[in-house]
């Protein structure tokens, strides 16, 4: 798989935001068959930095309804799979410069 797959977008959250400041800790959206390896090459490749440590979680998809004319619409959202990346001491991803 190539490193431009793997990452598709940072996990710009709340919660995201304060595992950042207090433990170093950044949420990616990554591809379901990128494996901890490979994530963790792609974030030293992009962002120049020391990874100590990849967790991944799949979020399973969630179930949605609404109505409509034609009565209850059910479906379900897409599952994906998130990485949480620490850094190592004195490192930092800036995800807000691009916005």
């Amino acid at each position: 798989m190539k490193l431009t797959d793997v990452l598709i977008r940072p996990i710009l959250t709340e919660k995201a935001n304060a595992q950042q400041e207090k433990l170093r800790r950044y949420a990616f959206r990554v591809s379901t068959r990128a494996n901890k390896l490979e994530i963790k090459k792609a974030v030293e490749a992009f962002y120049g930095i020391t990874v100590v440590d990849v967790n991944t979680v799949i979020v399973p998809g969630k179930a949605k309804s609404r109505s409509t004319k034609a009565g209850l619409v059910v479906g379900r959202k897409p599952g994906y799979k998130k990485a949480l990346i620490t850094v190592a001491e004195g490192d930092t991803i800036d995800l807000y410069s691009n916005i």
